[in-house]
C-alpha cells in the first residue's frame, strides 16, 4: 500500500468547517420535471442540501458557488405550476447538483452537470424572505476569490443570526430553574459544526442548535457529569468536552465556543458539580493509578489522550494509540516473546533503519525550518483510513465524493504495518478502535463498493493475520497484547514520544521525532497574523496534515509497576523445582503469610480504635520508639525529655533530661539495648536502656537535629544547618574507652534548612524535606542529589517511600500531600488537604495521617479522598509509630499524649 491520499486542503476542509444556518422540515422541493417529494432543507455555510424523508431518494446537494439565481418565485408567474397556489416557494437555478446516497446506498457521489431548476416550497410561508436573504449573502461569499474573504463573511453572517436569536427559556426542564449563564457557541461533531445557544442553569447544559438540528435542544443534567475537558480547537483554546461517563471514548457533547472567557465560566459552572474535581486536570492524576495497576494501559492511554486535546469529535486531533505488535505472519501469536512486540522506544519512522538513514540525511541538508518526516502519525486521512467501512460517508465527504483508490485502502492488517515500516511517506500509529470490543470497522457490513484492487479482487473485509481466528479474536489478542507485561514494562517509553519529553527538542532530536514545526502546539500564533487569507490557508494546512498532541510530560515517564506474583511460578510449567528453589517452601509460605497479613491490616485501617491514652509529657511529643517485643515505649518531646512507658503497666518508667532544649526524635538501635535522640541544642543522644544512663553523645551540627535514622550501622542525621550527614558508628562496647566512635562518611549539602528525611529500604538512596518546600532525592552511596523537586511551598513535616520503595509521599504546612516517582523524580500525584497532616503511615496505596486538630484520617490515595475520620488528639498529632504487622500503631500529640490504636476486624 502506498499510504493515504489527502486532498487539496480546501476541498477537505470547506467540508470539515461545515456549518447548518438553517433547517426546516415538512416542505416540498420540486425538480424540473416537477417530481414533488418532502423532506427537509438544511442551509450550510457553502451549500444548499435537500434530505428527502423517502430514502430511497437521493440527497441532493448544491454547491452555492454553482448557482445562477435564488428569489422566491413572484406573484405574476401565473404559468409556474410551482408558484400556483403554493405560497412559500423558493427557486433555486444552478449549474451542477451532487446525488448522494441514491436508492439509500452509500457510493461515491453522483455528478450532474448542466442548467437545473430547483423549487422549494417552505411550510411556513412567512420565512421565505429570510431564508432567501441569507442565500444571496452565502453565495456572494461563496463566490469571493480568497478563502480567508470567504470566512471572514460566513462568520459575519453567522454572527449576526446568533445575536438575533436567544435561548428559549421554555426549554428549561424545571420552572424552577436558575439562570446562570448564557453566551453564543457551536457543537462540534465530525466535519461537521452546528452554531447556537449554550445556556447553564442551576440544574442542566442546555445546547440550543440555530438550526433546530438534529433535535431542538441537547440537555445534559450537571449531576450525571463526571469529566469535563477545556480543550484546544482549531489552534486556539476555545474548546470544551463533557462527559457523563468515567471510561468512555466518546463525550456527551463538544463545544466551540467565540471566546475563551466564555469557555472558561461554563467550565467552572460545570466543574462545581463534579465530586472530588480536579480544579485543572493534569497527568499527574493518573500516573500513580497506572504504575499501581488500578487502571489499565488501554484506561490510562484514554486519560492521556484526553488531556492532550484528543477527542473523537475532531479529527484532526483523534486520539492516538500506538502499533504493539509486531508478528502479523505466525499461526499462532506468542506474547511471551520480545520479538513478537513493536520496540515502543522509537517512533513508527524510526522502526526501519535504512528508511531512517535517508530520513536522516535528507533532514541534515534541508534549510531550516527541519523536519524528517513529511507526514505525521494522526491526521484526518489516517482516521478514515481505519474507519472507512463505518464511516463511509466521512472519507466521501473528505474525498469531494470519492473513495480512495482500492489499493490504497485499509485492506490488510500486515499490509498496513509492513508499509508503516518500508513506506517513505507512511508514518502512522493506531486508533483506539483497535483495543476496544466492536471490531465493526474491520468488517464490510454495508457492503460497500470499495473497489477493485489490480490483482482484481474486490475490496471486502479487512485481512487479519493468521494467528487471529476472526476479527473479535483479533481485538481480543490486541487487547492482550496491550495490557501484557511486555508492553506495560515498555509502555512509558512511548508515552515519552508522544506525549513526554521526547516530543520537542533536543530530546526530539536524538530520538528522531521530529515533525513539521507547524504540527506542534504553539507552532503558530494565529493571533499574531493579520491577513485573513493567510490565516486560513495556514489553519488549513496544520488540520489537513495532523497535530502534535499536546505536551504532557517534560521529564522521562516513569515504569509501570509489575507485580510479581509467587504463585504464578507455581503454575508455570517452566518453574524451578523445590530443590533448586533458594526458598524454602516454608519461608515463601511465611512471606506470603506476612503479606497477605499486611494487606488484610491495610483494607481495614479505618476500622483502628482506641485501646489507650496517657498524657506523659508536659509538652508536645515528636518522637515515638518501642522495643522489639512491644513492652516498652520510649518517646521524645519538647519538653526536652525522653522517657520510658511500660505499655503492660501504664506507667512511666523512666524520665531522663540531656539538656534544657527539645528533643525532636527517637530510634531504638538493634538488640534493645540503647536509645538515640536528637536535640534542637545541636547533639544526638546515646542512652543505655541496660544501664539506665547517657552512654554517649555526638556533637554534630550547628543547628538544630530535626531527624535522625539508623540503618546498617549507620547513622542519619538531618539539621537545621542545611545539612544531613551519614556517620559510621562503631558501638562503645568494642572500644577501650566504652565511648562510641564516629566517622563522619558523607555530608549531603542543602540550601536551606532539613526538617525531614528517609531512606529506602534497600538503603541505597534518601529523601530529605527542607523549610522551604524542597524534596531532594540523594544516591547515598556517591552522596549525589538525583532529584530536587520544589513541590511544597512552607515546611515539609513528613517524607517516606512506599514499601517497594518506588514512590515517595510528602506533606507539609500548604496542605498538600505529594507523591513523586524515584526513578524520574516525575510528580505523580498532588492531593490538597483541608488542614495540614503532620505525619503519616502508607502502603502505596493508601494513607493514615494525623492531621494538625488532631484526628486521624484514612485516605485514598488513587482517589484523592478522605474515606474515614477518627477522633484523636485535641492538638495537632506530632508523630506516629506502626508495627511491622500494620495493625498496631501509636501517636504521639501536642496535646502531650500518647494514643495507643488496635485494628478490631
Amino acid at each position: 500500500m502506498k499510504g493515504t491520499k489527502l486532498l487539496h486542503p480546501f476541498t477537505f476542509w470547506s467540508h470539515s468547517r461545515l456549518m447548518y444556518l438553517e433547517c426546516m422540515h415538512n416542505f416540498f422541493v420540486f425538480v424540473v420535471p416537477f417530481r414533488k417529494f418532502r423532506g427537509s432543507l438544511k442551509i450550510c455555510s457553502k451549500s444548499i442540501i435537500f434530505e428527502p424523508d423517502d430514502n430511497v431518494q437521493p440527497i441532493i446537494k448544491i454547491p452555492l458557488r454553482d448557482c445562477s439565481s435564488i428569489k422566491a418565485p413572484e406573484d405574476n408567474e401565473a404559468n409556474n405550476p410551482f408558484t400556483r397556489n403554493t405560497p412559500g416557494g423558493i427557486s433555486v437555478v444552478c449549474s451542477q447538483v451532487f446525488l448522494i446516497k441514491e436508492r439509500n446506498v452509500i457510493a461515491p457521489y453522483k455528478t450532474v452537470r448542466g442548467r437545473t431548476e430547483h423549487l422549494f416550497q417552505l411550510d411556513v410561508a412567512w420565512k421565505v424572505g429570510d431564508v432567501v436573504q441569507t442565500l444571496h449573502q452565502l453565495y456572494r461569499a461563496s463566490c469571493l476569490d480568497k478563502m480567508g474573504d470567504q470566512a471572514a463573511m460566513i462568520t459575519a453572517i453567522l454572527q449576526s443570526r446568533l445575536a438575533r436569536t436567544s435561548f428559549d427559556k421554555y426549554r428549561f426542564q424545571s420552572i424552577s430553574e436558575t439562570l446562570h449563564m448564557e453566551c453564543k457557541a457551536e457543537m462540534v461533531t465530525p466535519l461537521v459544526t452546528n452554531p447556537g445557544h449554550v445556556c447553564v442553569s442551576d440544574a442542566n447544559l442546555y445546547f440550543q442548535p440555530l438550526n433546530g438540528y438534529p433535535k431542538p435542544v441537547v440537555q445534559i443534567t450537571l449531576q450525571n457529569v463526571r469529566r469535563i475537558y477545556k480543550r484546544r480547537h482549531g489552534l486556539m483554546p476555545l474548546g470544551l468536552e463533557v462527559f457523563c461517563t468515567e471510561n468512555d471514548l466518546c463525550s456527551d457533547i463538544y463545544l466551540k465556543f467565540y471566546s475563551c472567557q466564555d469557555r472558561d465560566e461554563v467550565y467552572r459552572l460545570i466543574a462545581k458539580y463534579i465530586e472530588n474535581h480536579i480544579a485543572e486536570h493534569t497527568a499527574e492524576s493518573y500516573v500513580l493509578q497506572w504504575q499501581r495497576g488500578h487502571i489499565s494501559n488501554y484506561q490510562y492511554l484514554l486519560h492521556l489522550n484526553n488531556l492532550a486535546d484528543r477527542s473523537c469529535n475532531d479529527l484532526s486531533q483523534y486520539p492516538v494509540f500506538p502499533w504493539i505488535i509486531a508478528d502479523y505472519s505466525s499461526s499462532v501469536l506468542d506474547l511471551t516473546k520480545p520479538e513478537t512486540f513493536r520496540d515502543l522506544s522509537k517512533p513508527i519512522g524510526a522502526l526501519n533503519k535504512e528508511r531512517l538513514d535517508r530520513l536522516v540525511k535528507r533532514y541534515q541538508e534541508m534549510p531550516e525550518p527541519k523536519f524528517m518526516y513529511g507526514s505525521h502519525y494522526s491526521s484526518p486521512g489516517y482516521v478514515l483510513f481505519y474507519l472507512v467501512r463505518v464511516a463511509p460517508e466521512y472519507m466521501l465527504c473528505l474525498q469531494n465524493g470519492k473513495f480512495d483508490h482500492a489499493d490504497r485502502m485499509f485492506n490488510s492488517i500486515a499490509e498496513t504495518w509492513k508499509n508503516c515500516l518500508d513506506g517513505a511517506t507512511d508514518f502512522k500509529e493506531l486508533i483506539p478502535e483497535f483495543y476496544e470490543s466492536d471490531s465493526s470497522f474491520l468488517v464490510n457490513s454495508l457492503k460497500l463498493d470499495l473497489g477493485k484492487r489490480q490483482g482484481g479482487k474486490m475490496v471486502e473485509d479487512v485481512e487479519l493475520p493468521p494467528w487471529a481466528s476472526g476479527p473479535d479474536d483479533f481485538l481480543q489478542k490486541c487487547q492482550e497484547a496491550l495490557e501484557s507485561p511486555y508492553v506495560s514494562e515498555h509502555l512509558h517509553e512511548w508515552i515519552d514520544i508522544i506525549f513526554g519529553y521526547k516530543q520537542k527538542g533536543s530530546e526530539a532530536v536524538a530520538a528522531h521525532n521530529v515533525f513539521h514545526p507547524l504540527t506542534y502546539e504553539g507552532g503558530v500564533d494565529l493571533n499574531s497574523i493579520m491577513d485573513p487569507n493567510e490565516k486560513v490557508a495556514l489553519l488549513t494546512q496544520i488540520l489537513e496534515f495532523g497535530q502534535t498532541p499536546k505536551q504532557l510530560f517534560t521529564t522521562p515517564h516513569p515504569q509501570r509497576k509489575i507485580q510479581k506474583l509467587k504463585s504464578l511460578s507455581r503454575t508455570s510449567s517452566h518453574s524451578t523445582s523445590i530443590a533448586e528453589s533458594p526458598v524454602s517452601p516454608n519461608e515463601e509460605s511465611f512471606e506470603d503469610l506476612t503479606e497477605e497479613s499486611i494487606t488484610l491490616a491495610w483494607n481495614n485501617i479505618a476500622k483502628l480504635k482506641l485501646d489507650t491514652q496517657c498524657k506523659i509529657h508536659k509538652e508536645a511529643i515528636t518522637g515515638i520508639a518501642v522495643t522489639c517485643n512491644g513492652s516498652s515505649v520510649f518517646t521524645t518531646s519538647q519538653d526536652s525529655t525522653l522517657k520510658m512507658f511500660s505499655r503492660d503497666s501504664k506507667t512511666i518508667q523512666r524520665s531522663v533530661s540531656f539538656s534544657n532544649m527539645a528533643l525532636s526524635s527517637c530510634l531504638i538501635l538493634p538488640g534493645d539495648t540503647t536509645v538515640i535522640s536528637s536535640s534542637w541544642d545541636n547533639h544526638i543522644y546515646f542512652y543505655s536502656i541496660a544501664f539506665g544512663r547517657q552512654q554517649d553523645v555526638l556533637l554534630g551540627h550547628d543547628d538544630a537535629v530535626s531527624k535522625i535514622c539508623w540503618r546498617d550501622g549507620r547513622l542519619f542525621s538531618a539539621s537545621w544547618d542545611s545539612t544531613v550527614k551519614v556517620w559510621h558508628c562503631v558501638p562503645g562496647e568494642t572500644l577501650s574507652n566504652k565511648k562510641h566512635h564516629f566517622e563522619l562518611l558523607a555530608h549531603l549539602e542543602h540550601d536551606v534548612s532539613v526538617n525531614t528525611m528517609d531512606l529506602n529500604a534497600a538503603n541505597t538512596i534518601l529523601a530529605s524535606g527542607t523549610k522551604e518546600g524542597t524534596i531532594s532525592v540523594w544516591d547515598v552511596t556517591t552522596a549525589t542529589v538525583l532529584h530536587q523537586l520544589p513541590h511544597h511551598s512552607g515546611t515539609v513535616f513528613h517524607a517516606a517511600f512506599s514499601p517497594d520503595s518506588r514512590h515517595l509521599l510528602s506533606t507539609g504546612e500548604d496542605c498538600c500531600f505529594k507523591v513523586i516517582d524515584v526513578q524520574t523524580g516525575m510528580l505523580v500525584s498532588s492531593v490538597t488537604t483541608e488542614e495540614p497532616q503532620r505525619c503519616f503511615k502508607w502502603d502505596g496505596n493508601t494513607i493514615l495521617s494525623g492531621s494538625q486538630s488532631g484526628e486521624l484520617l484514612v485516605w485514598d490515595l488513587l482517589g484523592g479522598k478522605v474515606t474515614e475520620r477518627i477522633k484523636g488528639h485535641t492538638g495537632a498529632v506530632m508523630s506516629m509509630w506502626m508495627n511491622e504487622q500494620c495493625n498496631s500503631v501509636i501517636t504521639g500529640g501536642e496535646d502531650k499524649q500518647i494514643m495507643f490504636w488496635k485494628l478490631q476486624y
